[in-house]
Formats: structure tokens, C-alpha cells, sequence
């Protein structure tokens, strides 16, 4: 095929499989040391043995993490039950919420919502640039209406965090 370009992969989480070993981690020795104790104490039944079971699944759930992976134009997060995804080059509005989470939330001319965790722009520099590279068309576009403060103060904290990376890596700091 003349003149068709591959079409690029999508840039994703370079953490999440290790977040989600962690998870996989922490429930499976959860579930352990409960049966072992109950084991050990001969309160072992099968009714205590799915109670555990179901409270591993649950504690799996909680810390099981989303999924993100952007491209040229959009960025999604995957969920155990939910996929949030926007066209990063038609953004309306960008807000971040300063309560505990201090979730980040996009919308774009669509209507669609997406909401996720900053860190994970601050520790994945590619998704960032997609992310970013969206921003500025919507800029560019006249569609960004509200948050471009927000960005800002997101794009200092990576550069911040990207420039200490190189120092540490180069033996400076």
C-alpha cells in the first residue's frame, strides 16, 4: 500500500503493570495471612474462607489502578468498570479539584469527561506530550475556554520534576 502511514502506538502508563503486580501482591498476601491465622486459630470454615476470599477481591478492586494511554488527539482512562476518553485537541475546559486527590478533570466539545491523577502525567513524560501536544490545537483552536492556568502550573511541575530526573541521573544532585 502506497502512501498509507502506520499508524502510531498508543503511548500508555509506563508503571501501571507494576502497580498492578503490586496490587495482585498485597491482596494475594492479604488473603494468605488471614486463612493462616484462621487456620492456626481452627476458626477456618468455608463460610470464613469466601468471607476472606470476597475481602481480598474487594482489597484487589481498591487498589487495582486506571488505566491511561494516549495518541495523537485523545487520551483515555480505563477503569475496572469505566473508560473515560477526550479529544485532547478540542478541550473546553481543564480543572483541577484540591481536595485529596487533586484530580485532574478535561472536557472537550463533545461533552465527554475524563478525570485522572496528575502524578501519573508527572511520571510519564509521553503522555504528557500527547496531552500537551492536544492542549496547544485546542488552544490554537479557540476551544479552550477555561484552565489554561491549570496547565501551566502542571507544565513547571514536570519540567521541575524532569530537569531533577536529569540531575540525579547525570550524578549533580
Amino acid at each position: 500500500m502506497q502512501g498509507s502511514r502506520p499508524r502510531p502506538s498508543p503511548t500508555g502508563d509506563r508503571h501501571w503493570r507494576a502497580d498492578v503486580r503490586f496490587a495482585t501482591g498485597c491482596a494475594l498476601t492479604f488473603l494468605v495471612m488471614t486463612l493462616l491465622v484462621d487456620w492456626d486459630a481452627e476458626t477456618l470454615t468455608p463460610l470464613r474462607a469466601l468471607l476472606w476470599l470476597a475481602l481480598t477481591t474487594l482489597l484487589f478492586v481498591i487498589l487495582l489502578p486506571e488505566r491511561v494511554t494516549a495518541g495523537p488527539g485523545w487520551l483515555t482512562v480505563r477503569g475496572l468498570v469505566r473508560r473515560q476518553t477526550v479529544r485532547t485537541d478540542a478541550l473546553v475546559a481543564v480543572r483541577q479539584h484540591d481536595d485529596a486527590s487533586a484530580r485532574l478533570t478535561l472536557r472537550d466539545t463533545d461533552g465527554s469527561r475524563l478525570e485522572l491523577d496528575p502524578r501519573i502525567l508527572v511520571a510519564n513524560p509521553l503522555l504528557w506530550h500527547e496531552l500537551d501536544t492536544g492542549v496547544r490545537r485546542s488552544h490554537e483552536r479557540g476551544t479552550l475556554c477555561e484552565g489554561t492556568d491549570v496547565l501551566e502550573r502542571l507544565r513547571r511541575r514536570i519540567d521541575d520534576a524532569t530537569a531533577l530526573a536529569v540531575l540525579r541521573a547525570s550524578g549533580i544532585s
